[in-house]
């Protein structure tokens, strides 16, 4: 019988990304958690747009993008920006919203 040897998911990660602390790695954690972000915002676009049975093309038209932006923003496939998210959240409903700073201080996006 062949003897098999397993590597460690950690080396393989640092072999491929590089290790802990170099800005290879430092970068690809970024895009990593920015597409993560972008991911997470789209499924709740996509939650609150299904909860009021309103289509992709429906909500487009609400906040002047084509359905194909909606569809984007949904799947986590772009990054959203404040003043898309604004239009987006508006149109859904959510009258407001803040940004937590972490220091015991918000900011009122809209």
């Amino acid at each position: 019988m062949t003897k098999m040897t397993f590597t460690p998911a950690d080396d393989l990660v640092d072999e491929v990304w590089g290790k802990v602390g170099t800005p290879e790695r430092d970068a690809m954690e970024a895009q990593l958690k920015e597409e993560a972000q972008a991911y997470f915002v789209g499924e709740a676009i996509k939650k609150a747009r299904l909860k009021q049975n309103l289509t992709q093309e429906e909500l487009g038209e609400r906040i002047g993008v084509k359905r194909s932006q909606i569809c984007k923003l949904e799947s986590g496939k772009c990054s959203i920006t404040l003043s898309t998210m604004s239009k987006v959240f508006k149109a859904l409903g959510f009258g407001s919203a803040s940004l937590d700073l972490g220091i015991g201080e918000k900011i009122a996006l809209w």
